[in-house]
Protein backbone atom coordinates (compact mmCIF):
# COMPACT_ATOMS: atom_id res chain seq x y z
CA UNK A 1 0.00 0.00 0.00
CA UNK A 2 1.54 3.35 -0.97
CA UNK A 3 1.83 5.95 1.77
CA UNK A 4 0.25 8.55 -0.53
CA UNK A 5 -1.56 8.58 -3.88
CA UNK A 6 -1.38 11.55 -6.22
CA UNK A 7 -3.77 12.01 -9.13
CA UNK A 8 -3.89 13.87 -12.38
CA UNK A 9 -7.27 15.59 -12.91
CA UNK A 10 -8.43 15.95 -16.52
CA UNK A 11 -9.13 12.52 -17.97
CA UNK A 12 -8.20 10.75 -14.73
CA UNK A 13 -10.70 11.99 -12.17
CA UNK A 14 -13.03 13.95 -14.42
CA UNK A 15 -14.28 14.34 -17.97
CA UNK A 16 -13.67 18.06 -18.37
CA UNK A 17 -13.21 18.03 -22.13
CA UNK A 18 -16.53 19.70 -23.04
CA UNK A 19 -15.63 22.69 -20.87
CA UNK A 20 -12.09 22.88 -22.23
CA UNK A 21 -13.30 22.62 -25.82
CA UNK A 22 -15.85 25.38 -25.23
CA UNK A 23 -13.16 27.76 -24.03
CA UNK A 24 -10.78 26.79 -26.83
CA UNK A 25 -13.55 27.50 -29.33
CA UNK A 26 -14.23 30.85 -27.66
CA UNK A 27 -10.61 31.78 -28.34
CA UNK A 28 -10.80 30.41 -31.89
CA UNK A 29 -13.91 32.47 -32.56
CA UNK A 30 -12.01 35.60 -31.58
CA UNK A 31 -9.55 34.69 -34.33
CA UNK A 32 -12.35 34.08 -36.85
CA UNK A 33 -11.73 30.32 -36.77
CA UNK A 34 -14.45 27.63 -36.85
CA UNK A 35 -15.04 25.46 -33.77
CA UNK A 36 -13.24 22.19 -33.15
CA UNK A 37 -14.95 19.07 -31.87
CA UNK A 38 -14.39 17.89 -28.32
CA UNK A 39 -12.36 14.96 -29.66
CA UNK A 40 -10.11 17.28 -31.69
CA UNK A 41 -9.39 19.37 -28.59
CA UNK A 42 -9.09 16.39 -26.23
CA UNK A 43 -5.89 15.01 -27.70
CA UNK A 44 -4.05 18.24 -26.86
CA UNK A 45 -5.16 18.44 -23.22
CA UNK A 46 -2.78 17.63 -20.38
CA UNK A 47 0.40 19.46 -21.28
CA UNK A 48 -0.60 22.85 -19.82
CA UNK A 49 -2.59 25.74 -21.27
CA UNK A 50 0.14 27.28 -23.47
CA UNK A 51 0.58 23.96 -25.29
CA UNK A 52 -3.18 23.56 -25.68
CA UNK A 53 -3.56 26.98 -27.27
CA UNK A 54 -0.52 26.56 -29.49
CA UNK A 55 -1.98 23.33 -30.86
CA UNK A 56 -5.57 24.50 -31.30
CA UNK A 57 -5.33 28.20 -32.22
CA UNK A 58 -3.10 28.83 -35.24
CA UNK A 59 -1.19 32.08 -34.86
CA UNK A 60 -2.08 32.33 -31.21
CA UNK A 61 -0.98 35.34 -29.19
CA UNK A 62 -0.31 33.38 -26.03
CA UNK A 63 -0.60 36.24 -23.56
CA UNK A 64 -3.85 37.61 -25.00
CA UNK A 65 -5.38 34.22 -25.74
CA UNK A 66 -4.51 32.84 -22.31
CA UNK A 67 -6.32 35.80 -20.76
CA UNK A 68 -9.28 35.23 -23.07
CA UNK A 69 -9.43 31.52 -22.19
CA UNK A 70 -9.16 32.18 -18.46
CA UNK A 71 -11.86 34.84 -18.55
CA UNK A 72 -14.26 32.56 -20.42
CA UNK A 73 -13.63 29.28 -18.64
CA UNK A 74 -15.55 29.96 -15.40
CA UNK A 75 -18.74 30.28 -17.47
CA UNK A 76 -18.49 26.65 -18.65
CA UNK A 77 -16.30 25.08 -15.98
CA UNK A 78 -18.86 23.35 -13.78
CA UNK A 79 -21.55 22.38 -16.28
CA UNK A 80 -18.92 21.09 -18.71
CA UNK A 81 -17.19 18.77 -16.22
CA UNK A 82 -18.29 15.56 -14.52
CA UNK A 83 -16.57 12.92 -12.44
CA UNK A 84 -15.59 9.78 -14.27
CA UNK A 85 -17.18 6.46 -13.21
CA UNK A 86 -16.18 5.04 -9.80
CA UNK A 87 -14.04 8.06 -8.90
CA UNK A 88 -16.09 9.39 -5.98
CA UNK A 89 -16.53 6.01 -4.29
CA UNK A 90 -12.90 5.06 -4.82
CA UNK A 91 -11.58 8.31 -3.34
CA UNK A 92 -13.94 7.89 -0.41
CA UNK A 93 -12.69 4.35 0.14
CA UNK A 94 -9.03 5.35 0.03
CA UNK A 95 -9.72 8.29 2.35
CA UNK A 96 -11.44 5.94 4.80
CA UNK A 97 -8.18 3.98 4.96
CA UNK A 98 -6.37 7.20 5.91
CA UNK A 99 -4.37 7.22 2.67
CA UNK A 100 -3.24 10.80 1.96
CA UNK A 101 -4.55 11.89 -1.45
CA UNK A 102 -3.55 14.81 -3.66
CA UNK A 103 -4.11 16.22 -7.14
CA UNK A 104 -1.22 17.35 -9.34
CA UNK A 105 -2.55 18.69 -12.64
CA UNK A 106 -1.34 20.95 -15.44
CA UNK A 107 -4.81 22.54 -15.38
CA UNK A 108 -4.76 26.11 -14.00
CA UNK A 109 -5.05 25.52 -10.28
CA UNK A 110 -7.91 27.95 -9.65
CA UNK A 111 -10.10 25.85 -11.95
CA UNK A 112 -9.08 22.54 -10.36
CA UNK A 113 -9.78 23.84 -6.87
CA UNK A 114 -13.21 25.08 -7.91
CA UNK A 115 -14.05 21.75 -9.52
CA UNK A 116 -13.00 19.51 -6.64
CA UNK A 117 -15.32 21.56 -4.44
CA UNK A 118 -18.22 21.53 -6.90
CA UNK A 119 -17.82 17.83 -7.67
CA UNK A 120 -17.85 16.91 -3.98
CA UNK A 121 -14.40 15.37 -3.64
CA UNK A 122 -12.44 18.15 -1.92
CA UNK A 123 -12.86 16.51 1.50
CA UNK A 124 -10.74 13.58 0.33
CA UNK A 125 -7.82 15.67 -0.92
CA UNK A 126 -5.11 17.09 1.31
CA UNK A 127 -3.24 18.91 -1.46
CA UNK A 128 -4.44 20.29 -4.83
CA UNK A 129 -1.68 21.69 -7.04
CA UNK A 130 -1.38 23.20 -10.50
CA UNK A 131 1.43 24.56 -12.65
CA UNK A 132 1.42 27.81 -10.66
CA UNK A 133 2.60 25.87 -7.60
CA UNK A 134 5.85 24.53 -9.07
CA UNK A 135 8.80 25.85 -11.02
CA UNK A 136 7.93 23.77 -14.09
CA UNK A 137 4.76 21.98 -15.28
CA UNK A 138 4.57 18.27 -16.02
CA UNK A 139 6.43 16.32 -17.37
CA UNK A 140 8.95 17.94 -15.02
CA UNK A 141 8.74 16.26 -11.60
CA UNK A 142 8.45 19.53 -9.66
CA UNK A 143 4.71 19.45 -8.93
CA UNK A 144 4.80 15.90 -7.59
CA UNK A 145 7.81 16.66 -5.43
CA UNK A 146 6.09 19.74 -3.97
CA UNK A 147 3.03 17.66 -3.12
CA UNK A 148 5.08 14.90 -1.51
CA UNK A 149 7.00 17.41 0.57
CA UNK A 150 3.72 18.82 1.86
CA UNK A 151 2.50 15.30 2.62
CA UNK A 152 5.84 14.35 4.21
CA UNK A 153 6.09 11.24 2.03
CA UNK A 154 9.15 10.02 0.15
CA UNK A 155 8.82 9.51 -3.62
CA UNK A 156 9.56 5.78 -3.35
CA UNK A 157 6.53 5.42 -1.07
CA UNK A 158 4.08 7.22 -3.38
CA UNK A 159 1.93 6.37 -6.41
CA UNK A 160 0.85 8.72 -9.21
CA UNK A 161 -2.31 7.88 -11.16
CA UNK A 162 -2.89 9.49 -14.56
CA UNK A 163 -4.25 8.97 -18.05
CA UNK A 164 -1.41 10.12 -20.32
CA UNK A 165 2.14 9.34 -21.31
CA UNK A 166 3.10 12.73 -19.85
CA UNK A 167 1.94 11.42 -16.46
CA UNK A 168 4.20 8.40 -16.83
CA UNK A 169 7.14 10.65 -17.73
CA UNK A 170 6.41 12.90 -14.75
CA UNK A 171 6.24 10.03 -12.28
CA UNK A 172 9.44 8.47 -13.61
CA UNK A 173 11.25 11.80 -13.28
CA UNK A 174 10.03 12.12 -9.68
CA UNK A 175 10.92 8.55 -8.70
CA UNK A 176 7.27 7.73 -8.03
CA UNK A 177 5.35 4.61 -9.02
CA UNK A 178 2.84 5.19 -11.80
CA UNK A 179 -0.47 3.60 -12.76
CA UNK A 180 -2.60 4.84 -15.64
CA UNK A 181 -6.14 4.42 -16.93
CA UNK A 182 -7.18 4.88 -20.55
CA UNK A 183 -10.00 7.36 -19.90
CA UNK A 184 -8.26 10.50 -21.15
CA UNK A 185 -6.25 11.99 -23.98
CA UNK A 186 -3.93 9.07 -24.81
CA UNK A 187 -4.93 5.73 -26.29
CA UNK A 188 -4.43 2.40 -24.56
CA UNK A 189 -1.77 1.57 -27.16
CA UNK A 190 0.17 4.75 -26.41
CA UNK A 191 -0.01 4.07 -22.68
CA UNK A 192 1.17 0.48 -23.12
CA UNK A 193 4.13 1.66 -25.21
CA UNK A 194 5.15 4.09 -22.43
CA UNK A 195 5.39 1.18 -19.95
CA UNK A 196 3.72 2.35 -16.74
CA UNK A 197 3.86 0.10 -13.70
CA UNK A 198 0.23 -0.86 -14.26
CA UNK A 199 -2.71 -0.03 -16.50
CA UNK A 200 -5.99 0.01 -14.62
CA UNK A 201 -9.01 -1.54 -16.28
CA UNK A 202 -11.31 0.21 -13.79
CA UNK A 203 -10.68 3.14 -11.48
CA UNK A 204 -12.03 1.15 -8.55
CA UNK A 205 -9.12 -1.29 -8.91
CA UNK A 206 -7.22 1.17 -6.72
CA UNK A 207 -9.22 -0.21 -3.82
CA UNK A 208 -7.51 -3.58 -4.35
CA UNK A 209 -4.21 -2.11 -3.14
Amino acid sequence: MPKAILFDFDGTLADSYPAIAASVNHVRAAHGLPPLSVEEVKRHVGRALPYLLEQTVPGTNLEADTALYRAHHPSVLVQGTQLLPQVADTLAGLHARNTPLAVCSNKPVQFTRTLVQQLGISQYLIVVLGPEDAARPKPAPDMLLVALKRLNVEPKDALYVGDMTVDIQTARAAGVGVWVIATGSDSLEALEAAKPDRILSRFSDLLLL
